[in-house]
């Protein structure tokens, strides 16, 4: 028997669902600094538009507790449907069951806030349900470090496969030779992949010679 999991992740098997980044569910992680949780998961989320990987974005008790989903999410889906629940299991919504399942695709991405709840619980019904789970864990968030881990540790012991953002886009792109996506994926990589992001730069402007990226016009006075 074949496994599953040893099957790639392309743009045409997955579909990704985030689940509760709101400013409440955001206050109370310790795991991850809280800024560079935001700029995993928009980077993950851009990542899934420009391979126009399908998208589906859950909240959870939003104006009686957890707050609107963080803008700078929502900015690069504007157009999509938030889909509010009262359960901390997304998977208990139907509208969350049938926008996954209208996708066809099996492949599942988890990003979501608190990992030891929202993400543990979908996960595990996910799975259930004959999905195979991957769960983005430096897009997700705990309220303490053992918490996350020991929530990681339960879903890697049953099945689920952790992955980091940057994994999931490089896994997407696959090949360089894949102009398509090319610039838009080195794009992300320069504006969201930290140290990564600044050798790309690097190596643009000062060995390939291509013109500085942003709005510097000037020129450096020796």
């Amino acid at each position: 028997m074949t496994n599953p999991k040893l099957d790639l992740l392309t743009p045409e098997n997955s579909v990704l669902l985030f689940i509760d980044h709101q400013p409440q569910m955001a206050f109370g992680v310790v795991n991850i600094d809280r800024q560079m949780l935001k700029n995993n998961v928009v980077a993950l989320a851009k990542s899934a538009k420009v391979f126009d990987v399908p998208t589906i974005l859950t909240t959870v008790e939003t104006e009686s507790f957890s707050g609107y989903m963080w803008p700078e999410l929502l900015d690069v889906f504007p157009k999509a449907d938030l889909l509010e629940r009262t359960s901390m299991n997304s998977w208990d919504d139907k509208k969350v069951r049938d926008a996954v399942a209208a996708t066809g695709r099996k492949k599942l991405i988890l990003s979501g806030l608190w990992t030891e709840v929202c993400i543990n619980l979908c996960a595990f019904s996910a799975m259930a349900d004959g999905y195979e789970v991957y769960v983005v864990e430096d897009a997700c968030g705990g309220t303490s470090d053992m918490a996350h881990r020991a929530s990681m540790d339960r879903m890697i012991q049953a099945g689920v496969v952790p992955m980091t953002w940057q994994q999931v886009l490089l896994e997407w792109q696959r090949d360089w030779a894949n102009r398509a996506t090319y610039d838009a994926v080195i794009g992300l990589v320069a504006e969201h992949s930290g140290a990564y992001g600044m050798g790309v730069d690097y190596a643009y402007t000062m060995v390939h010679k291509a013109e500085q990226r942003g709005a510097f016009t000037g020129k450096v006075v020796k």
